[in-house]
């Protein structure tokens, strides 16, 4: 039987790119718990902003399979050295992804827009002085200034002008970015949300939250 997740030890790795841990590894198990959802919902377009080791985007697309096999997988990096680590990851499984080093979709927004059904965000969430937001390296993997919500919310915004009206986004946090009040700025925007899966480690505790387009947002907020 074939692997629904990407293999770690096929997993490429570079001194300046973050490796898988725990939040990569909480992102593709809330993706796995909700393949069948996936599935259903047949993507033409899937993104991974922030791809670091390929982990995710990898295992996305292994998880969709054959049966979206014209759906087109896009990534992106502000290090140019995990655009490279993605590049070995996804040939080391035969799956392909147009790569691209960028600071989150700069660039790509006029050709994206309205257009990516599954978006799969783990973004810089961990509380840092702001002056480390956006450094070169290992460190653009995990500073995220105040709160851990600088580089989140400047992906919000992306996110909501690149999910197309079906489009749904798979955000990692921690408690310390309020998940909950992120869920009530994309509201008003026009967006449901909820919690799929919540992990605690010794050190962090994740949520991660699938955020999408429904007028009847107040039925859905997490």
């Amino acid at each position: 039987m074939l692997s629904r997740t990407a293999q770690i030890r096929l997993v490429s790795s570079h001194p300046e790119v973050y490796d898988p841990c725990d939040d990569s590894f909480a992102l593709v198990d809330a993706l796995l718990a909700d393949r069948a959802n996936l599935l259903e919902h047949r993507p033409s377009i899937c993104m991974e902003v922030g791809c670091g080791s390929g982990y995710v985007i990898t295992s996305l697309a292994l998880m969709l399979g054959k049966g979206n096999s014209g759906c087109y997988f896009i990534a992106t990096d502000i290090n140019p050295h995990a655009v490279g680590v993605t590049h070995k990851t996804m040939e080391a499984h035969g799956c392909h992804a147009d790569l691209v080093t960028t600071d989150i979709a700069s660039g790509l927004e006029k050709r994206l827009a309205g257009s990516v059904d599954v978006m799969v965000v783990n973004p810089p969430y961990v509380p840092t002085p702001e002056y480390e937001v956006g450094q070169f390296g290992i460190a653009s993997a995990w500073a995220g200034g105040e709160n851990g919500r600088s580089v989140i919310d400047k992906i919000l915004p992306v996110a909501d002008n690149l999910l197309s009206d079906k489009g749904w986004l798979y955000l990692v946090t921690l408690t310390a970015n309020n998940p909950s009040e992120i869920c009530l700025q994309m509201m008003k925007k026009g967006y449901a949300s909820r919690i799929v899966l919540q992990r605690s480690t010794e050190e962090e505790s994740l949520h991660i939250i699938k955020l999408w387009r429904n007028l009847d947002t107040q039925l859905e907020v997490c």
